[in-house]
């Protein structure tokens, strides 16, 4: 089976300081991977790098077989990767169907036609439509994230990439993210990476792990094969 993400010898520097080195990683169409390391070691410029948003210094990214390391951030929306910030990044004076609204222009030029706000939106996330009116600036944490991750799902992505969705959010609407993740993996067939300090969330959602240093991939494995006290001691979390 081919990967859906490919990363071939990727190096990405700021500037005249290299940040990842050489990094070799594939992503298989319906697994879900959680991305782990401590503070620093390069995973939000990872998922930048994916996305688009930092420039290669070498090596390649191909997605649904196609090189895409020319590509810049919207034509990879475009092409079927969601990004979903640390942060959330949501627009704080746009109401939160307006914000959903923007996350439709990922369609264009994918042949599909832009129409309104997809039902299973609200599906996933209720509370969005309960407070559809609201200006995103006034939300919590919590609904800001799922306002962020609907958003992100509103162009109908192939591959999901989440940085730290759980941060800074209470233990309630973890769970309904987490349920909300599994939903969007079994129902939509979206594929998940996601950056996450959180190691029992990582573990309970993830089929597989990838642990970062330095800048670089030291490890990876299967989260049912090792627990995350196995891994532990590598992200010093």
């Amino acid at each position: 089976m081919s990967a859906l993400l490919k990363l071939d010898k990727v190096s990405v520097a700021y500037g005249q300081s290299q940040v990842l080195w050489d990094i070799d990683l594939e992503i298989e169409e319906g697994g879900a991977v959680a991305l782990i390391g401590r503070n620093g070691v390069g995973k939000t410029t990872l998922l930048k790098t994916i996305i688009g948003a930092m420039r290669l210094k070498s090596g390649s990214i191909w997605f649904k077989g196609k090189d895409v390391s020319s590509f810049q951030s919207f034509e990879r929306s475009r092409a079927g990767i969601g990004f979903v910030p640390q942060g959330r990044h949501v627009f704080p004076h746009l109401t939160v169907e307006e914000n959903l609204e923007t996350g439709l222009s990922a369609l264009a030029g994918r042949g599909h036609a832009i129409g309104g706000i997809p039902e299973h939106i609200y599906e996933l996330f209720p509370k969005l439509k309960q407070i559809k009116a609201r200006k995103a600036g006034v939300l919590s944490g919590g609904e800001q994230q799922q306002l962020a991750m609907g958003r992100a799902l509103c162009g109908q992505p192939s591959l999901l990439l989440l940085d730290e969705p759980t941060e800074g959010i209470q233990p309630n609407v973890v769970q309904q993210i987490e349920d909300a993740l599994r939903r969007v993996r079994t129902e939509l067939k979206v594929t998940i990476v996601i950056v996450e300090q959180y190691l029992d969330f990582a573990w309970s959602f993830a089929d597989s792990y990838t642990v970062m240093q330095r800048g670089r991939l030291i490890r990876q494995g299967s989260t049912r094969a090792e627990s995350a006290a196995d891994v532990a001691h590598l992200v010093n979390i």
